[in-house]
C-alpha cells in the first residue's frame, strides 16, 4: 500500500507511480486517439458526413454509464473496507489475547510457544489470502515443526488447532482454570471469524455477467463517440474521446484492483505492515 499525504495536491497530480492508471492505460489511450483521428479525418475530409444530436444521445448514455460505475466503485470499496476492518480485528484480538495470556499463563515455555503460534497464525493468514503459505512466513516452534505445518491444506486452521491443543493441555493439567479458558475462548474464536470474512471477500468476486457487461458498455460508448463528435468538435474530438476513455476505463480498473485487497499491489491493504505491528505487540506484551 502506498503511504502518501492527501493534502499534497501538486505532488499527487504530477506523480506517475507504477500503479497510476494513466501509465497503465497509456497504450489504450494512444490507440483510442489514433482510432478517433481516423474517424474524424474520414468524416471531415473524405465523406463529409453529418449526424444530428449524437452528442445528446451520448450525454444520456454517459449518465447511465456513470451511475453503473458509481455502483461498481462503491461495491469494490465496500470489499476493501470490510477487509481492512477484518485486519483491524486481527490487531485488536491479538492484543487482547496476548494481554490475557501474559497474565494467565505462568510457564515461560508455554507462553513463548503460544506467542510463536499466534504470530505464525497471523503470518500464515496473510500469505493464505495471497498465493499460499511459504516456509519463510513461519517461525520455528518446538512442538510444531514448519515442515509439518506446511503439509496442512489450510495452514491457519492447523495453527489455530495447535493453539487450542496447547490451551486445552494447560486446562487438563491445572495450569489454567475453566473460567480463564472461557475468558480466552472469545478471542480465539474471533481469529477464525476475521479470517472467514477475508476468505469470503477473496473467493466471491463481482458477478461475471455484471463485470463483462460494464466493460462492453464502456467499449461501445467510447468506440461510437468519434462518429458523433467528429463534425461538432472536429479534431478536438481526439482529445475529448481519449480523456473520456481514460476516465471511464480508469474507474473500472481501480475497482478491479481494490475488490481483492489482500495482494501486494500499491492499492491493496498493508497486511505486511499490520503483521509486523502484531508481531511487535506480541513481543512486547508476552516478553
Amino acid at each position: 500500500m502506498v503511504i502518501y499525504n492527501p493534502k499534497d495536491w501538486w505532488k499527487l497530480i504530477l506523480s506517475f507511480p507504477k500503479s497510476d492508471t494513466f501509465r497503465i492505460m497509456l497504450p489504450g489511450i494512444l490507440g483510442i486517439a489514433v482510432y478517433t483521428f481516423v474517424i474524424v479525418y474520414t468524416e471531415k475530409e473524405l465523406i463529409h458526413a453529418h449526424f444530428n444530436n449524437t452528442t445528446t444521445i451520448h450525454a444520456m448514455v454517459g449518465f447511465v454509464l456513470s451511475m453503473l460505475l458509481v455502483f461498481r466503485t462503491n461495491t469494490a470499496y465496500d470489499r476493501w473496507w470490510e477487509g481492512r476492518k477484518a485486519w483491524g480485528g486481527f490487531v485488536n484480538n491479538s492484543r487482547n489475547l496476548a494481554l490475557k495470556l501474559s497474565v494467565i499463563v505462568k510457564d515461560t515455555e508455554d507462553k513463548l510457544r503460544l506467542k510463536i503460534l499466534i504470530q505464525n497464525y497471523i503470518s500464515s493468514s496473510r500469505s493464505h489470502l495471497r498465493l499460499g503459505v511459504l516456509k519463510e512466513d513461519l517461525l520455528e516452534c518446538d512442538k510444531y515443526p514448519i515442515q509439518e505445518v506446511l503439509k496442512a491444506q489450510h495452514v491457519p486452521n492447523f495453527l489455530m488447532k495447535a493453539i487450542l491443543i496447547e490451551l486445552n493441555g494447560m486446562l487438563e493439567t491445572g495450569k489454567i482454570s475453566s473460567t480463564q479458558m472461557l475468558i480466552i475462548n472469545n478471542e480465539i474464536q474471533s481469529f477464525s471469524d476475521n479470517l472467514g470474512a477475508c476468505e469470503r471477500i477473496k473467493k466471491t468476486p463481482i458477478p461475471y455477467s455484471y463485470s463483462i457487461f460494464l466493460k462492453k458498455m464502456i467499449f461501445i460508448y467510447i468506440a461510437s463517440m468519434p462518429f458523433g463528435f467528429a463534425m461538432e468538435f472536429g479534431y478536438w474530438s481526439i482529445f475529448i474521446v481519449s480523456i473520456l476513455f481514460y476516465i471511464f476505463a480508469s474507474i473500472e480498473l481501480i475497482a478491479e484492483e481494490i475488490e481483492d485487497p489482500f495482494g501486494t499491489d500499491d492499492n491493496d491493504l498493508p497486511t505486511d505492515q499490520i503483521s509486523d505491528l502484531i508481531k511487535q505487540n506480541l513481543d512486547e506484551i508476552m516478553a
